[in-house]
């Protein structure tokens, strides 16, 4: 063997693991750590809202770490300890006091961030305020309204519909793209994103949708199947807001916290805008 050459079993080890990639991902890693996310989720929820809860503030506040990472390499600086804060306990506000406490807490937020920066002067403030807003109304805001969901008397149900659909979407995107994607939607912003996933996410939604609808809500199959094509436009949105984001700071991922996946806000990137659109879809078909 020629000095520096790698052994030939690792060299065998490495070929292996580039035939498990699929889309860029070593796809039976990326499914399995996938279900234990999933499992997670579930099982907090059927435990106890408080739980789950707990595991969305979890979720949340690393999602506001990794924005503030993110930004940072770029200059920015985001009122970390207001931002954190509110993340963190947003889920439990949301949860017992509503609507009315999810407003009274993102509006205590942005006066903390203006107070919390001033004290740095007024160097970059603008920017840094501009970015601390964002993640004030993209997590804690947005996010509040899963609570929102589990709150109502079919909440469980809900909740499970709003995960259940949002992984449809992508899942149905992601094989779709990668066996007939050949039409980048925006090649410049995410180019693996086609249109034909963009169509095998809509088709997958649809079907999820009408299903879940009629046998877990006890609603209307057509329901199910407006809300599967709107949240499919939505979770669309995210994925590609993020992908903007992450382009226009310069990193690949939000982080490596979760092997084959990128960040936690690399798994977020659909749930969070379709975390509101759910709910006012479930309010529009089913009430509060």
């Amino acid at each position: 063997m020629s000095q520096g050459a790698e052994p030939e079993s690792t060299q065998q080890e490495a070929a292996e693991q580039e035939k498990k990639k699929v889309g860029g991902r070593n796809l039976p890693k990326a499914i399995a750590v996938g279900v234990g996310i999933v499992v997670i989720a579930l099982g907090s929820l059927l435990w106890s809202p408080w739980i789950f809860a707990l595991v969305v503030a979890l979720a949340v506040t690393g999602a506001a770490w990794e924005f503030a990472q993110a930004f940072s390499t770029v200059g920015i600086r985001v009122t970390r300890a207001p931002i954190y804060t509110a993340t963190a306990i947003s889920p439990f506000v949301c949860y017992a006091w509503g609507l009315e406490g999810q407003v009274v807490l993102v509006g205590a937020l942005i006066v903390a961030i203006l107070l919390w920066r001033i004290r740095r002067g007024n160097e970059n403030y603008v920017k840094d305020v501009t970015a601390s807003f964002f993640i004030a109304g993209y997590l804690p805001f947005m996010v509040g309204f899963v609570m929102l969901s589990l709150n109502s008397d079919n909440g469980i149900q809900r909740v499970i519909t709003f995960i259940a659909l949002t992984i449809a979407s992508d899942i149905g995107g992601f094989f779709a793209g990668v066996t007939f994607g050949k039409h980048p939607i925006a090649a410049s912003i995410s180019p693996k994103k086609s249109w034909e996933g963009l169509a095998g996410s809509l088709l997958l939604q649809a079907v999820v949708g009408a299903l879940l609808f009629v046998y877990l809500l006890d609603s209307t199959w057509w329901a199910g199947v407006i809300t599967g094509l709107v949240m499919t436009v939505s979770a669309t949105a995210g994925d590609f807001a993020i992908s903007a984001i992450k382009r226009d700071v310069g990193v690949k991922d939000m982080s490596n916290l979760i092997p084959e996946h990128g960040g936690i806000m690399d798994r977020l990137d659909s749930l969070v805008p379709n975390a509101f659109v759910s709910w006012a879809m479930f309010t529009l078909f089913l009430g509060h």
